[in-house]
């Protein structure tokens, strides 16, 4: 695929936007890359596109480009600090649609107040690591299709990692389960990056208000703490009120933010 957008830059020279491959685009100016743009689609469906380039011109371009050759909506996210890029955004029509708060989460329970939470009568915590890979698939299939049925995909965080269409659980050992009578009701799931981020917390619907979120976080900020981390990270949609108050009320500190923006 070679799809061309020759237009004027602003210093005089031919700029040309070209898509060099399904979802990659450069922008070129007297043979030197000057900015790219890319898409991707995420597992809910939703297609996000970003763009690179120091020039506002530069990027004003490739973010035309990206219009012109995909279709709506398209989505993106900006560092809520980051002014520039989310009025670039707006300048193209995006919209913001969602905000997430950023959160510092402590793993020390005498900071938490979380070490006397234990399991609610019944119920266990598998350590990650050790649940079982078909039934932890099993019961992520079924968060996955309580979201569906509830709230949606578009009111659950952005920052998703893409997988493989019909691929649930990528990495069984990152998760910690919550079961009872060998039911898998809960889990936790710990992303590896250089500070262990909260990727995802969930419990079947009709097990929640049990506590059983809540230790599932117990147990997997204080395995942390023992291991030498001193804090997580976690992304809250600014509406989800619950999860709001359940990591303020363990002292997450905020950290900045996340916009999703869209065009539609």
């Amino acid at each position: 695929m070679n799809t061309s957008h020759p237009l004027p830059g602003t210093d005089g020279h031919a700029l040309v936007v070209t898509r060099v491959s399904d979802t990659q685009w450069h922008a070129v100016a007297d043979d030197l890359v000057v900015g790219s743009g890319d898409a991707s689609r995420r597992p809910d469906g939703r297609l996000f596109v970003s763009v690179d380039a120091w020039d506002g011109a530069v990027f004003d371009r490739l973010a035309h480009a990206l219009l012109t050759d995909l279709p709506e909506p398209l989505h993106t996210v900006t560092d809520e600090a980051d002014q520039e890029t989310t009025a670039a955004w707006q300048r193209a029509g995006f919209t913001t649609v969602r905000r997430e708060r950023c959160y510092a989460v402590p793993t020390d329970p005498q900071v938490t107040g979380l070490g006397t939470v234990r399991p609610p009568a019944g119920v266990t915590v598998v350590p990650a690591g050790q649940a079982q890979e078909g039934p932890l698939r099993d019961l992520d299939r079924v968060v996955h299709a309580e979201v569906a049925a509830g709230p949606g995909w578009p009111a659950m965080p952005a920052q998703v990692l893409p997988r493989p269409a019909g691929t649930t659980v990528l990495d069984p050992a990152r998760y910690t389960v919550a079961q009872q009578d060998g039911r898998y009701l809960g889990l936790l799931r710990i992303a590896p990056p250089r500070r262990p981020r909260i990727g995802l917390l969930a419990v079947r619907e009709d097990h929640r208000r049990r506590g059983i979120a809540r230790a599932l976080l117990a147990h997997a900020l204080e395995s942390l703490h023992r291991e030498g981390v001193t804090s997580a990270w976690a992304e809250v949609t600014e509406s989800n009120t619950p999860a709001t108050a359940l990591f303020e009320g363990i002292g997450a500190r905020r950290a900045g933010g996340v916009l999703e923006l869209a065009h539609h």
